[in-house]
C-alpha cells in the first residue's frame, strides 16, 4: 500500500457523494482517486484503478453495493469494501458481512467516525458498530427459529416475477435494474433456495412458503 489510502466513492446521489468525498479529504492519510454513479462504473473504476477501498452505497442503480461485492469477492479482488447504507436493515447487514464487507455503515454517520472507520478499514479491521452489531445478532437469531431462507426485497421481487413466467429482461426493464443486476439476484435466490433453475424455484418457494 502507498503512503496514502485510495479510496473510490460510490454512489447514485451527487450531493452525498460529494458530502462524503469532503469528509475523505479532511484526512491526509486518505486520498479520493475516483468517483462513481453507479454500481457497474464502480466496478470498471476498482478494475482500472485498484484502489485500497470502495466506498459503495448499498442501493444503487446497475449493481447495488451487495452485487458489487459479490463480483469482487468473485473475482478475488483485494480492495476492501465498506457498505454506506440510509436503511439499516438486518437482512442486508447480514449479507453484507457473509459476503465479506469491511464494514457496513449508516449514512448518518459523524464525519469523524467515518473517517476512523476507513483508518480501521485500511489497516485490516472489520469494523462493525453496535448497531450493526444488533442487528447481526437478530437476525441469527431469526434465522435459526426459521429453516426458510431469508430473502432481501430484490429477490422476492425477483422470484415473484419469475413464478409470473417474465424474462430476465422483463423482470429488468419492471425494477429498472440491468439484466447483470437481475441475473446476479437470480444467482443469489438459486443459491439460498439450493436449486438450479426457475421451475424448481418456484416450487421449492411455494413449499416453504414465500410465495402464495
Amino acid at each position: 500500500m502507498s503512503s496514502q489510502i485510495r479510496l473510490i466513492i460510490a454512489d447514485d446521489h451527487p450531493l452525498y457523494r460529494s458530502s462524503v468525498e469532503r469528509v475523505v479529504r479532511l484526512s491526509p492519510e486518505l486520498s479520493v482517486v475516483g468517483l462513481a454513479s453507479d454500481g457497474r462504473e464502480a466496478l470498471d473504476m476498482v478494475h482500472e484503478l485498484r484502489p485500497d477501498i470502495a466506498v459503495v452505497d448499498l442501493n444503487m442503480p446497475e449493481l447495488d453495493g451487495i452485487a458489487l461485492l459479490d463480483a469482487l469477492v468473485q473475482e478475488g479482488s483485494e480492495t476492501k469494501v465498506v457498505i454506506l447504507t440510509g436503511h439499516l436493515e438486518s437482512e442486508q447487514v447480514y449479507r453484507a458481512v457473509e459476503l465479506g464487507a469491511a464494514a457496513v455503515v449508516s449514512k448518518l454517520v459523524e464525519p469523524d467516525s467515518l473517517v476512523g472507520t476507513l483508518l480501521d478499514v485500511a489497516s485490516g479491521r472489520v469494523v462493525l458498530g453496535m448497531e450493526v452489531q444488533s442487528l447481526l445478532a437478530g437476525e441469527v437469531r431469526a434465522r435459526r427459529r426459521d429453516d426458510r431462507p431469508v430473502l432481501t426485497d430484490r429477490e422476492r421481487e425477483v422470484l415473484t416475477q419469475i413464478a409470473d413466467g417474465q424474462s430476465v429482461a422483463e423482470i429488468a426493464a419492471s425494477i429498472h435494474l440491468s439484466p447483470s443486476t437481475v441475473k446476479s439476484h437470480l444467482e443469489s435466490l438459486y443459491r439460498k433456495l439450493e436449486v438450479s433453475d426457475r421451475a424448481a424455484a418456484v416450487a421449492t418457494a411455494m413449499r416453504k412458503g414465500l410465495l402464495r
